[in-house]
């Protein structure tokens, strides 16, 4: 069974949920079964010094490497990623996943901008939806994320997001880091960061 949960799992473009291994194997795996199957697998794969493990994102479970080579992966992702998503779309994105759900009207109060494009390319791209309307005039759709972004960013659930003092931190360290590397080159010469 475990072969059979780790075949899936490697093959799925989607996070395998318990309901697409029980179909995809045919087994009655409950939730704890599953859990103690991933478990396993994850054992094995620390005791031989593997890169990756399988863990929960977006409802289902997915291979991920392990924390200490994003920094090496960010390297390889990041284009990528800044391909998908423009800065003002990564923006309004950010507003939403914060401050859901919410308007289009809240969204252009905070950034200043309309959010219109951004907010087309996020629903074309499955990583928002209409999740109501407001209870106010009017009654204008609000938006939320889905598991799409979910899974984009590797969280479990919307509780995995950084938390603005933990981002706060992520940025001045940036800017500290980013400065003291900064110290040794020659004046007005550029700087090369990621992300």
């Amino acid at each position: 069974m475990q072969q059979q949960v780790e075949a899936v799992v490697f093959a799925s473009e989607d996070p395998a949920t318990l309901s697409m291994l029980r179909q995809a194997t045919g087994a009655d795996l409950t939730a704890g079964q599953l859990d103690a199957i991933v478990a396993g697998l994850n054992a094995d794969y620390a005791a031989a010094g593997l890169t990756f493990r399988i863990r929960p994102v977006a409802g289902g479970y997915r291979f991920l490497t392990e924390p200490q080579y994003a920094a090496l992966l960010k390297r390889l992702i990041a284009p990528k990623i800044r391909r998908k998503l423009s800065q003002p779309v990564l923006e309004v994105l950010s507003v939403i996943a914060y401050r859901q759900p919410v308007t289009k009207g809240e969204i252009q109060q905070l950034r200043g901008t309309s959010p219109d494009y951004a907010v087309e390319r996020l629903l074309e791209r499955g990583y928002i939806t209409v999740s109501g309307r407001a209870d106010s005039p009017g009654r204008p759709l609000q938006y939320g994320t889905t598991r799409e972004f979910l899974d984009l960013f590797g969280l479990h659930s919307l509780r995995d997001l950084p938390r603005l003092r933990e981002i706060r931190e992520i940025l001045q360290e940036k800017e500290e880091s980013e400065y003291l590397a900064g110290t040794g080159r020659e004046e007005g010469a550029p700087t090369h960061t990621l992300l």
